[in-house]
């Protein structure tokens, strides 16, 4: 039963990215029609996402098999929070990064063409922070 249902999810949830999207492009493209299929678009796919949630924690569980996992699951939890949140503060900081870097490397590219070269070292620098945290995150996730 559970697989007709995520097959079910899975195929509203194409459709409700393609039938607003189909709409709005046989129809005159304008402003006012793009923000209703967008609205459209947002109503279907979030109802069709939150139902099959709905539907997928409504089957039963096992016990058993419920307390089993949540003795080795505390950790193994933490180490996808900890992954998680590697990757993600990594690429905030260098997005942080990279913006002012990067507006003063065009303004400096703007003045003087030469110093391509020592500003996209510094744009580089800056986006080697994501590196780091991604390749810290795969360390992470290769030890669960």
């Amino acid at each position: 039963m559970s697989t007709i249902i995520e097959i079910l999810t899975a195929a509203a949830l194409i459709l409700s990215i393609i039938i607003p999207g189909g709409a709005f492009l046989l129809g005159e493209r304008n402003k006012k029609r793009y923000k209703k299929s967008l609205a459209v678009n947002c109503f279907f796919f979030f109802g069709t996402l939150l139902v099959g949630t709905i539907a997928m924690f409504a089957g039963a569980q096992n016990v058993q098999a419920a307390t089993d996992a949540a003795g080795s699951g505390l950790a193994t939890g933490l180490g996808y929070l900890g992954a998680a949140l590697v990757t993600g503060l990594s690429g905030i900081g260098s997005g942080i990064a990279v913006a002012s870097s990067a507006s003063a490397a065009l303004g400096a590219i703007s003045e003087d063409g030469s110093l391509f070269g020592k500003s996209m070292i510094f744009v580089a620098m800056a986006e080697g922070i994501a590196l780091y945290g991604l390749i810290i995150s795969f360390m992470i996730l290769g030890k669960l």
